[in-house]
């Protein structure tokens, strides 16, 4: 399946109010943008080190580019940014789905 629908993960390592705070912040603030299908806040299990995940999903890559690249994106984002696993060598994943059942 070109051109499906894209998964972005932003790995994040804290407490889970402080997570769930930026999550929440984030979403109310993205509510409506162009492309975005929704997002959800993930825990890792059997991390007691606070491993968190956030998946947003957009309609495609181009929708998720048109958003990253406009003047709000780091804005908007900021308040989870402090929050950012940076141990896995990069606190981001992009994944585009190529095949569903």
């Amino acid at each position: 399946m070109a051109g499906g629908t894209v998964r972005v993960l932003i790995y994040a390592v804290a407490d889970e109010d402080g997570v769930g705070r930026a999550y929440h912040e984030i979403s109310a603030a993205l509510r409506g943008t162009p492309g975005l299908l929704g997002n959800e806040l993930l825990r890792e299990f059997g991390n007691d080190d606070g491993g968190f995940a956030v998946m947003s999903e957009w309609v495609d890559r181009d929708a998720f580019q048109a958003w990253e690249q406009g003047p709000g994106h780091r804005d908007v984002t900021a308040p989870l940014r402090p929050y950012q696993d940076t141990g896995r060598g990069r606190p981001f994943g992009l994944y585009e789905v190529v095949a569903r059942y």
